[in-house]
């Protein structure tokens, strides 16, 4: 299933997580989970009530690329104020195109020429779009689309607040000018691949938790393929093939998570493991003449003890197994 949309937004290079999840731009923390949580009764594969399994493999799509990003994004106070600053940049870059930005929803039209309390037209028309949003399966892509148009249509007629004690506007770090930070393309994309990665880097660290360190690596990979400089994923994949004693693997992604962020704490856990395996065995604890097996309860040099999924060397790395 693909997942390109050209309209809204999304034109602009932009990806509209507030259209995605179907909530206006101004939503708050609350408003997001709330929404989120509709929506994952609805698309979630153990709750999804699709009539076929190509649809329910479709809503399950959605649901892991579109709505779990949009929501991890949306849901942080930090990623979100981000993303605030991106659309104020945004709304110039539309103000200075009056006249040449495409609508084809006649919602966005109506609200385009709206009179009155603005607000409350945008409001209740992005209300109405969202009760149908994920009806049909095979419309929620063309529903994200019209939702972007109405958020792209009341960013650009909406006057800006003005500051207050409360509100006050974004400033540049260390500038202290009052003056909104302009946002770089690279810093752009860098949140958008963060919100994209979250999801497969949770659910990771889930699998590891439950010991299914197979399943982990997975998804790490996956991760991976979206953000190849993600520290985070390469470290965690790092300790998940450390897990599965595969040490040159885990070595090859523990030093490139520390290659990209030599203070990346998953890293540098992984490291300390890294160095135990490779000492040299004590004086003493050679394996005795005859080839006789070390002592029972005694893990071979070179092995993680990791039976337990929270004791030996990956104590305090993974946590106790999951009940």
């Amino acid at each position: 299933m693909s997942f390109h949309i050209d309209r809204g937004l999304f034109k602009y290079d932009f990806t509209d997580h507030h259209a995605i999840l179907g909530i206006p731009i101004d939503a708050d923390a609350d408003a997001v989970r709330q929404r989120y949580k509709q929506v994952a009764r609805r698309l979630h594969p153990d709750s999804c009530k699709a009539e076929s399994p190509e649809e329910k493999e479709q809503a399950s799509q959605v649901f892991s690329k579109l709505v779990s990003p949009a929501y991890t994004l949306l849901s942080k106070d930090r990623s979100r104020q981000e993303n605030t600053v991106m659309l104020r940049s945004l709304r110039q870059r539309l103000l200075g195109e009056s006249g040449k930005v495409p609508i084809k929803s006649e919602l966005a039209k109506q609200l385009a020429q709206a009179s009155g309390d603005l607000d409350l037209v945008y409001k209740t028309s992005l209300q109405n779009l969202a009760s149908k949003q994920f009806e049909s399966i095979n419309q929620i892509l063309e529903m994200i689309a019209q939702l972007s148009e109405l958020n792209m249509v009341y960013l650009i007629r909406k006057e800006p607040r003005k500051a207050t004690a409360k509100a006050a506007p974004v400033e540049a770090s260390g500038s202290g000018n009052g003056k909104v930070e302009e946002v770089k393309p690279e810093d752009k994309r860098k949140v958008q691949l963060d919100a994209q990665v979250e999801p497969y880097f949770r659910r990771a660290e889930e699998y590891i938790v439950k010991n299914n360190s197979a399943k982990a690596v997975l998804e790490l990979r996956d991760a991976l393929a979206l953000d190849p400089n993600s520290s985070r994923c390469h470290g965690l994949l790092g300790l998940a093939y450390l897990k599965q004693n595969q040490g040159t693997m885990a070595k090859v992604h523990i030093n490139k998570a520390l290659q990209l962020n030599p203070q990346d704490p998953t890293a540098l856990k992984g490291k300390e493991v890294l160095d135990k395996l490779s000492k040299p065995a004590a004086a003493g604890s050679k394996t005795p003449a005859g080839g006789a097996k070390p002592a029972a309860g005694k893990p071979q040099q070179g092995k993680p003890d990791d039976k337990s999924g929270g004791g030996g060397l990956f104590g305090g790395l993974f946590g106790g197994k999951k009940k």
